[in-house]
């Protein structure tokens, strides 16, 4: 099947390649021409585990293209997807300019039928929209699809590859066969495939990731009462997870939900809700919980050190809004490394691939080192920001030796209060007793 994929941010490459990968033949369409000329020499301007090696072998097999003219894409193809970025204001309001925007120019370049998937997350409604739009561009005839992705960073590949589900907003039995055709290769153990409205398939990824942020933030308030009375979170999880009404996933407290998706779809569905005036005093509350989980942790880490903060030398480990992605967007290890420099406190980070998005943002104004060990040499204080794998096992004793100050600010429970205090350490961690 000819593809034809239009953005290559983050969503729109994993896509095209995952669909490349899967034997069809896919263009790759952005504006960006300094983009384009990375991603056709094999170098993705993202950090995802294991894509560069799909682009690659797709573009050795000419399987998968990159361009920046739109016009020869659209013009032998059967499926357009849109995966154009749709960011949220601090109103909810959702910035569907550009997928509005793509779609007359796909309306312009197109020379018979074509199915366009809108991938972009986008408002209920925004399908109807689509097909006004491009009825008013084209006089060629077409059908609009809402196919909302669920790809985690980090995982994306996986997730594209083996999907728990596939949803699909579509009102015509012969374009939902093609679709269906489409995914089937992932969907050979069974996954369910779902046809629905255009506005339900629009409704579910929003619903979705709202569902996502509150498990997390209510972990993050049962953590507090943790806190308070003495209890351990981690212990408190285990019963919970082994409710099979509950499961175990999206139960961790920590610095709460970062990256783009969950806070910008939480924000779109408070505003939602209040076009049609209705009650969002639970999603109000989810937001607020999740936006005080950093200022919470900063304090502490503030009150340990008082009047001195700004003698003293802390470590950062991990910076990305979540392991195996160099996303530094709307991550929580920012707002404590903003915090404490704003306190007067030198910063010595480490991050397994974010590094150079950290000097694009801070320049010189904090130390970004290569190994994490060497981010503790003559620290006054390690914080922990992001989960990466490597900060699971450390060597407690070589720390010790390294770091100035034997005092670790845990925002991810990676450790077990125990083994800290046999080795030493003032242990602050989420919803445990401090050690």
């Amino acid at each position: 099947m000819k593809i034809t994929i239009v953005g290559t941010g983050y969503q729109g490459l994993v896509v095209g390649t995952c669909l490349a990968e899967n034997g069809h033949q896919v263009v790759c369409v952005d504006r960006d021409v300094a983009r384009i000329d990375l991603l056709r020499q094999g170098l993705p301007p993202i950090h995802e585990p294991g894509l560069e090696e799909l682009v690659v072998r797709n573009i050795e097999e000419e399987r998968l293209h990159f361009t920046a003219e739109l016009g020869p894409a659209v013009e032998d193809c059967l499926l357009v997807m849109l995966c154009v970025g749709t960011p949220a204001d601090a109103e909810g309001e959702a910035g569907v300019r550009a997928v509005y925007d793509a779609a007359r120019e796909v309306a312009a370049a197109m020379t018979g039928y074509r199915i366009i998937v809108n991938k972009s997350t986008c408002p209920i409604g925004t399908a109807e929209k689509l097909k006004a739009i491009l009825g008013e561009g084209t006089r060629h005839a077409f059908d609009v699809v809402v196919n909302p992705d669920f790809l985690k960073e980090g995982a994306a590949i996986n997730d594209f590859m083996a999907p728990d589900r596939i949803v699909i907003g579509c009102d015509d039995v012969r374009v939902r066969e093609i679709m269906k055709e489409l995914y089937s290769p992932f969907l050979r153990t069974g996954r369910p495939f779902l046809n629905m409205s255009a506005r339900s398939a629009e409704m579910t990824k929003y619903a979705t990731n709202a569902m996502l942020a509150v498990r997390i933030s209510l972990m993050n308030q049962l953590a507090d009462l943790c806190e308070a009375y003495g209890a351990d979170i981690g212990e408190v999880r285990e019963g919970i997870a082994s409710d099979e009404r509950i499961g175990p996933t999206f139960l961790f407290p920590g610095l709460g939900y970062g990256g783009l998706g969950l806070p910008k779809d939480l924000a779109v569905c408070i505003r939602l809700a209040e076009e049609k005036g209705l009650d969002h005093d639970l999603l109000d509350a989810i937001r607020d919980v999740n936006d005080r989980r950093q200022d919470q942790f900063l304090a502490r880490i503030l009150a340990h050190y008082g009047d001195t903060i700004n003698t003293k030398r802390i470590a950062l480990w991990g910076a990305s809004f979540k392991p195996r992605t160099d996303d530094l967007r709307g991550a929580p290890g920012l707002r404590i490394a903003d915090g404490l420099r704003e306190a007067g406190a030198r910063l010595r980070v480490y991050d397994p691939v974010a590094g150079p998005k950290l000097r694009e943002r801070y320049g010189d104004t904090i130390d970004i080192v290569p190994k994490y060990y060497a981010a503790l040499e003559d620290a006054d204080g390690l914080v922990i920001a992001t989960e990466w794998n490597e900060f699971r096992r450390p060597d407690y004793e070589r720390m010790g030796q390294l770091m100035r100050e034997k005092t670790i600010f845990d925002g991810r429970n990676l450790y077990t209060p125990g083994v800290m205090r046999e080795h030493g350490f003032k242990y602050v961690s989420i919803g445990r007793p401090e050690v």
